[in-house]
């Protein structure tokens, strides 16, 4: 039988499960780099990005040349997706440790 109750507990609880990962999403700080290390991105676990650092070796080898700009401005965006990358597998982490307290049914 439906408890009206019951459902308003449930929505109460994932609305704090909700804030709670926002919370720790945006104290969750993670690192791509591309390049072996030429280039890093830092974002938080909100995909926001915080820092980009490049090597300054990586700097001083472009010159003039638009080839190595390009392959730069490249690994720039490889740094940020590898990152990306990882806040996504943090927020999957952490929402299937969330779930589990929910006490789902089994819908398969």
């Amino acid at each position: 039988m439906f408890n009206p109750l019951k459902m308003q507990e449930m929505l109460s609880k994932a609305s704090q499960m909700q804030e709670e990962v926002q919370r720790r999403l945006a104290s969750t700080i993670l690192e791509g780099s591309s390049g072996g290390g030429a280039v890093t991105a830092t974002i938080n676990g909100k995909k926001q990005l915080l820092k980009v650092r490049i090597d300054p070796a990586a700097v001083t080898t472009l010159g003039s040349n638009k080839a190595d700009l390009e392959m730069l401005e490249d690994l720039i965006v490889a740094a940020v997706n590898d990152a990306g990358r990882k806040a996504e597998e943090a927020l999957q982490g952490q929402l299937k440790g969330l779930l589990g307290g929910l006490n789902l049914p089994d819908l398969s």
